[in-house]
């Protein structure tokens, strides 16, 4: 795709989605942090049906890490894959206390050796938590950046390298949310609405769908 196309397919998106943000709740790094781990395979939708009493009791590393993994588990078992993640947020939360003085850390590699955090994650905490300009792919993301032509790649790690190549600098802070907003309600991976899409004009997939 042309850089031209490129700055038009963000400069529509982002009239469209005048707020590009997280729609999980949180309000401080910690909180972000476990809750994106929570949001791995379950929706953001309930992933804050639980998290707001979870913070109201356990508000701090500290405090959760003294919880440990089954108490976390009462609080989250109604999402998927609870009892793994109750165990890595225990684990992180102990982590974050024993080498970061109860911070989350802001370097890639520092968040990807926290239990139940990988690339992605990490991208996610840097960017909405820090304000790194830095592109979190996910399943949104792959599927508009290979499916517009943005960024065609078999996997993650080649797509994200190449919207960080192709991205210009003024849309990479927010590139991520725009692009999984767009895709979660307009570019959905099946019956997608592609008649009400903004970026329709700059997608080989409208393009395709129409000859």
């Amino acid at each position: 795709m042309i850089p031209s196309k490129i700055n038009t397919l963000f400069s529509k998106l982002s009239n469209t989605i005048t707020k590009p943000q997280t729609e999980l709740l949180y309000r401080n790094p910690f909180e972000l942090l476990v809750s994106v781990i929570l949001s791995a395979q379950a929706t953001d939708v309930s992933v804050n049906k639980v998290t707001p009493e979870l913070f109201l009791k356990y508000p701090t590393p500290e405090k959760m890490q003294s919880a440990g993994a089954e108490k976390i588990f009462s609080y989250i078992k109604s999402i998927g894959l609870a009892p793994t993640k109750s165990k890595n947020i225990a684990r992180t939360c102990s982590q974050l206390v024993s080498y970061h003085h109860s911070k989350v850390p802001r370097s890639r590699h520092e968040l990807e050796q926290l239990p139940g955090v990988g690339r992605k994650t990490a991208n996610v905490i840097l960017n909405t938590a820090f304000g790194e300009p830095v592109i979190a792919v996910d399943t949104h993301v792959f599927r508009i950046s290979n499916r517009t032509g943005l960024a065609k790649g078999d996997t993650v790690l080649k797509v994200e390298e190449k919207l960080m190549k192709v991205v210009p600098s003024k849309w990479k802070r927010n590139a991520h949310h725009l692009l999984i907003l767009h895709g979660r309600y307009v570019c959905r991976s099946r019956s997608p609405e592609c008649v009400n899409c903004v970026i329709a004009n700059e997608c080989e997939y409208q393009y395709k769908s129409t000859i």
